[in-house]
């Protein structure tokens, strides 16, 4: 008796040990687990998300039925609100759009109290086109920078001219781009960064 009794005590020990090992342990000291770190890292992402074009909005003004809108980002990256009038949205957070929306009725309405609500996200593309190896839509899956963008197109064909490279904004704004200083080993300046909707021209 004295022996099966020792045998299963073994047994339960081994068994229990084995199931501490295998069960899921939490990560660093707040007992923060995988799955927790994953969703911080979807609402940080949400948080950095830069409106486009396209995208569908819910704009609500507390207290104010009329100025509350459900509104769709317009092709040249605005949208329109009463009182307000145009504003842009593309290339903004919904936190910095609520700011300039809650600035500018500030002139009409003390203190307004203003929400961003993003209903429908366009899927984010920039544009690549002209002397490149590969031209087409390239897709933003967090920051991209105009140096990444023109590698994920293949690069350039013998014919560009990486001097003067252009890329057209939303709201017809255009900017310049020198390939040749930004991979100079003494430039210390950040790449230009891309938005959504921009359209990179290799000549």
């Amino acid at each position: 008796m004295k022996i099966a009794t020792f045998t299963a005590l073994s047994l339960a020990v081994l068994i229990g040990s084995a199931a501490a090992q295998t069960s899921p342990k939490p990560i660093g000291t707040s007992g923060t687990t995988t799955a927790d770190t994953a969703t911080a890292a979807r609402a940080s992402t949400a948080a950095d998300y830069r409106l486009a074009s396209g995208d569908k909005l819910r704009i609500e003004v507390y207290k104010d039925t009329q100025l509350s809108q459900s509104l769709q980002v317009r092709p040249d990256g605005k949208i329109t609100l009463p009182l307000v009038g145009d504003v842009t949205a593309a290339g903004r957070t919904s936190m910095e759009l609520r700011d300039a929306i809650a600035t500018s009725l500030k002139e009409y309405i003390k203190e307004p109290v203003v929400t961003v609500i993003v209903v429908e996200t366009m899927p984010q593309l920039v544009y690549v086109t002209g002397e490149v190896n590969k031209p087409g839509p390239v897709a933003i899956n967090g920051p991209l920078n105009i140096l990444q963008a023109l590698a994920m197109a293949g690069g350039f064909t013998d014919f560009a001219n990486r001097k003067d490279i252009q890329i057209q904004r939303n709201g017809g704004q255009m900017l310049s781009f020198n390939y040749k200083e930004a991979v100079d080993k003494d430039n210390r300046r950040a790449p230009l960064l891309l938005q959504a909707g921009d359209t990179v021209i290799v000549r």
